[in-house]
């Protein structure tokens, strides 16, 4: 070790003795790393201590991946002396404070920021650029990225967009760079495209009005009414993210730089391709889809309907299709019309045999025999048969005989019972045709009827008197039938009561 002169020792003490205080940056060597903390020679005469916390921007780094020992690294004075009376500085802080005029220069001028990426968080990355920049998930390409894992340690460059120091935050935008570094290129691919051509393009993105296709560079969007000539409910259904496409450019706006594509346009018109197979008077099978009032649609083919009227469904009147038809049901048609610039198919089933109605099921049946049975009964006559007639007049003759003990009263009963019974059988005999003699043969006498019926005994007579005049009356369900026998009963009662 040399001897210092007094000229450079008094020099070397000023240098100890430097003046500074908090909020200074400093310079000076790494002596040392620990796994808590970095000492750093900065001429003072004790190391000042960097903690972990304070070495980097970063989360959980060893300090070992950050500095080694002979580093010359700046940091800032947090604290000239602690409870300990060591001298605390802040590496992360000094890199903020030279990183913060930088930022702020280059976002003056328009320029980029370069920085690797060091962190995904929620909603994007996080680059170091001396400081945590921010750059948002919908920012970090042209077209939103699903995944940004990959890009973690990759080194990005980017446009400041927003800039605020009091609350220490700086937004990025890698899409600006990337649109504005593209903007020439883009422009002239877009004045190349023609309106009618067909290009080859990838699907990049999908979304619910439609799917963005990669032409190189350029996106262009196939709305969701041009992927297909069929009904779409969702994009997902045609296409999906990265396949591989060819679509007809429709439309180019160079001004607000956007592409109108299509899908279905490099595709068969299935309602052209129907008109070439089929004509009027075609007969063809489909099945039908929907019951409207008016009619029944039919499908014909893939993505086609036609209508078939009404009045062209049955060779018979129908009130409703439903009487006829169903959803689901397989019909044979025939093509009446095709209007291919109206997209319209008039069809007929019964001019190829029509729907029969269905057939009533078995309630229905029973229902409509108990309403006919119910007719016939109200349709009958109530007047009694002539049989009816002379079995009761007999009943009436044998009372009358039990009753008065002697033959005259029978034999009177006998000949007032016979009387109306006659009037039937005289009547009968008169409708008869008069070269029958069948009829004739078929029809008994007055007397005959009369002599033939059994005598009843007065006690039957008395008992059937009796149970007519005691049952309970049965109110409307009593048929008519014997309510007529009941007044013919007692009208022979009161004649046989006179003749007495």
């Amino acid at each position: 070790m040399r001897d210092f002169t007094p000229e450079e020792l008094r020099e070397a003490i000023e240098a100890s003795l430097r003046d500074f205080k908090e909020g200074d940056i400093l310079e000076g060597t790494v002596v040392k790393i620990d796994r808590d903390e970095v000492l750093l020679d900065i001429g003072y005469k004790s190391e000042g201590v960097i903690p972990t916390k304070e070495l980097s921007i970063r989360h959980d780094v060893d300090p070992g991946q950050v500095v080694k020992v002979g580093d010359e690294v700046e940091a800032l004075v947090l604290q000239k002396e602690d409870k300990e009376g060591r001298l605390i500085l802040s590496k992360k802080r000094a890199q903020y404070e030279r990183a913060w005029g930088r930022i702020e220069e280059v976002m003056q001028s328009g320029g980029t920021i370069k920085g690797p990426v060091i962190e995904v968080v929620k909603g994007g990355l996080i680059l170091d650029i001396g400081l945590r920049g921010f750059l948002p998930a919908s920012l970090v390409d042209l077209r939103r990225v699903r995944d940004l894992h990959p890009f973690v340690g990759t080194e990005l460059e980017a446009k400041i967009i927003e800039l605020d120091r009091n609350r220490n935050n700086v937004v990025l935008s890698r899409r600006a760079f990337l649109e504005e570094s593209q903007s020439e290129g883009r422009k002239k691919f877009l004045e190349s495209l023609q309106k009618g051509e067909r290009r080859k393009g990838t699907v990049s993105s999908i979304v619910n009005f439609g799917a963005f296709v990669d032409l190189g560079g350029v996106d262009g969007l196939v709305h969701v009414s041009e992927l297909s000539w069929k009904h779409v409910d969702h994009p997902s259904e045609v296409v999906q993210v990265g396949q591989e496409v060819e679509v007809e450019v429709l439309d180019v706006d160079l001004e607000r730089e956007r592409v109108s594509l299509s899908l279905k346009a490099t595709q068969e018109d299935p309602w052209k391709e129907f008109e070439r197979k089929y004509s009027a008077g075609e007969i063809i099978d489909g099945q039908v889809t929907k019951l409207v009032p008016f009619g029944a649609f039919v499908r014909v083919a893939a993505g086609i309907e036609g209508l078939v009227h009404i009045s062209e469904i049955s060779e018979q009147h129908i009130e409703t299709p439903e009487s006829v038809l169903s959803v689901g049901d397989e019909v044979r048609v025939k093509v009446i019309e095709v209007d291919v610039p109206r997209r319209r198919i008039s069809l007929s089933m019964r001019q190829v045999g029509g729907a029969m109605p269905r057939p009533a099921t078995e309630i229905e049946e029973e229902a409509a025999d108990a309403v006919a049975a119910g007719a016939s009964a109200a349709a009958a006559p109530v007047s009694p048969s002539s049989a009816q007639l002379a079995s009761t007049n007999a009943e009436v003759a044998s009372a009358g005989v039990a009753t008065d003990g002697g033959a005259e009263s029978g034999a009177t009963a006998t000949a007032a019972a016979a009387a109306p019974a006659a009037a039937p059988v005289e009547a009968a005999e008169a409708e008869a045709p008069s070269g029958d003699p069948s009829t004739a043969e078929t029809l008994p006498s007055t007397d005959d009827a009369v002599d033939e019926e059994p005598a009843a005994t007065a006690a039957e007579a008395t008992t059937g008197e009796a149970t007519s005049e005691d049952a309970p009356a049965e109110g409307e369900g009593a048929s008519e039938e014997d309510i007529s026998l009941e007044a013919i009963l007692e009208d022979l009662k009161r004649r046989e009561g006179r003749s007495g």
